[in-house]
């Protein structure tokens, strides 16, 4: 009985020291934190970092964040721009690779044009739903 009862609670602390287990080990990516040398580059980078929404995160831009996700993506950045690509383009890859809601700059498509009329019609709806409360005649 004793015996299956030391068991017990060791599968129990197995069972609850399993999340343990599932933390990242990996050291953070290299020259994630790195700067490049080049001035100008590095401010390039910078403002494209600061448009580019963590995907762990989520409220955080991957130059604010310190997720490991957010370094791979710097690192990725710096490593396109030292090489001479476009912010523009580096942009797209990331978008094409990550979705629409990596960038704090979303773009008008098929999909989220509603996003971007929806306000629009409200407010159309709100003046006509008002104009028509304010400009009807008073029965008294």
């Amino acid at each position: 009985m004793r015996r299956r009862l030391a068991l017990l609670m060791l599968a129990l602390c197995a069972l609850f020291a399993a999340p343990v287990l599932a933390e990242d080990s990996l050291p953070p990516a290299p020259y994630a934190y790195r700067q490049l040398d080049d001035p100008s580059q590095e401010a390039k980078a910078k403002a494209l970092m600061d448009t580019l929404r963590c995907l762990v995160c989520q409220g955080q831009s991957i130059s604010d964040s310190d997720a490991q996700m957010a370094g791979d993506m710097r690192n990725v950045v710096r490593m396109r721009i030292a090489a001479g690509e476009d912010p523009e383009a580096i942009r797209q890859w990331l978008i094409e690779r990550y979705g629409d809601y990596v960038s704090y700059e979303p773009r008008v498509t098929g999909l989220t044009w509603p996003l971007f009329a929806a306000p629009l019609v409200m407010l159309a709806l709100a003046f006509l739903l008002l104009r028509k409360r304010f400009t009807g005649k008073d029965a008294a």
